[in-house]
């Protein structure tokens, strides 16, 4: 049997050709990988550029030209992406109440408080009431006498705590209100006009501390106090009537005023002119109680007390025609949207 030898070629022996025919294959084979790894990756590339909504390529491409139009100068993507993701809070009303409504409770109340405690003190507590220092006759107890006694003096001091509550928030919107009316005047009457919508706010609210201590302190547990106290209570009210009055002759003259405005303007005057003359009468028989102990002095000077307290209880219910469709909010927003409303809202001119 015949033994067949095959002699491989060494490197160093091997020919040209087959040297030429394997660097061409290797070539050829890198070729196609690179071109496939190409491919591949620009089909991966345009995937996700389909899935993002944009493509990487050329800088002056549709990469760049389909960037978000809202975002802002020098803001970072992550920010862009943050701010995106914080819807700006909603406006929500938690209560809405008509301020018509608020005002006639707040002016009414202690009206109908006095009535009250002026016939149950009458009727069952007749000698309380009706006893003087004098010790003469008496026919019309004073205010102090009838919510002095118990038990009107707690249905009174309470009736007086829900009727002081509103008047603070009241006297400021009625400066904010009055204010909103400084544009219809001449430059030169503002300056006037404005210290004296201020000097309205604090007689207004001295007028309601003052009316919270007669209230509180009675002319029985401390009478000197009690009587200073009245007395300013009396003062800021004249004054503050007097200066509403003023004001009012300012701010509407040359206008056109409506029938409302007209009615709130007309009865301030005649509750003025009233607690004027109620004053006076008030002060004579208080001197003739006092100095002469006159018969039915007190009474008369009870009397006068009375007309003065309802004169004044009527003339702030004069509100009802100076806020007849107003409403009162209490509001839930993002400080930023409350600002910018309030400073849209309509100015009244």
């Amino acid at each position: 049997m015949q033994k067949t030898t095959t002699t491989m070629p060494t490197p160093a022996a091997g020919t040209a050709e087959a040297a030429a025919a394997a660097d061409s294959g290797v070539a050829s084979t890198s070729t196609l990988i690179m071109a496939a790894s190409a491919a591949a990756s620009l089909a991966h590339s345009s995937n996700k550029g389909s899935e993002r909504g944009d493509f990487s390529g050329d800088s002056s491409g549709p990469a760049q030209q389909q960037q978000p139009q809202n975002k802002k100068d020098g803001e970072t993507e992550e920010e862009t992406t943050i701010s995106s993701k914080q819807p700006e809070q909603p406006m929500a009303i938690h209560y809405m109440a008509s301020f018509h409504e608020i005002c006639v409770v707040t002016a009414l109340l202690p009206l109908v408080t006095l009535f009250t405690c002026f016939v149950t003190a009458y009727v069952f507590q007749y000698d309380d009431v009706h006893e003087t220092h004098c010790r003469v006759y008496n026919i019309v107890p004073s205010i102090s006498a009838i919510t002095g006694v118990s038990p009107q003096r707690y249905f009174w001091r309470f009736s007086i705590a829900l009727h002081i509550g509103p008047r603070i928030p009241i006297a400021f919107v009625y400066k904010n209100y009055y204010r909103s009316q400084l544009a219809r005047l001449a430059p030169s009457l503002v300056p006037k006009t404005s210290w004296l919508i201020t000097l309205i706010l604090v007689l207004n609210c001295i007028e309601v501390a003052a009316l919270g201590g007669v209230t509180y302190i009675s002319n029985r547990e401390n009478y000197p106090v009690h009587e200073r106290i009245f007395i300013t209570f009396m003062i800021c009210s004249l004054c503050y009537m007097l200066a509403t009055i003023k004001l009012n002759s300012i701010l509407n003259a040359r206008q056109t005023l409506t029938v409302q405005q007209r009615q709130s303007i007309k009865w301030k005057k005649i509750l003025f002119v009233a607690s004027i003359l109620s004053t006076i009468g008030l002060l004579v028989f208080f001197a003739k109680h006092r100095f002469y102990c006159h018969d039915l002095a007190f009474s008369w000077f009870a009397f006068f007390e009375y007309l003065i307290a309802i004169s004044n209880m009527l003339f702030h219910f004069t509100i009802i025609w100076d806020f007849p469709s107003q409403f009162m909010l209490i509001v839930q927003g993002p400080p930023e949207t409350l600002k910018k409303y309030l400073a849209a809202k309509p100015k009244l001119n």
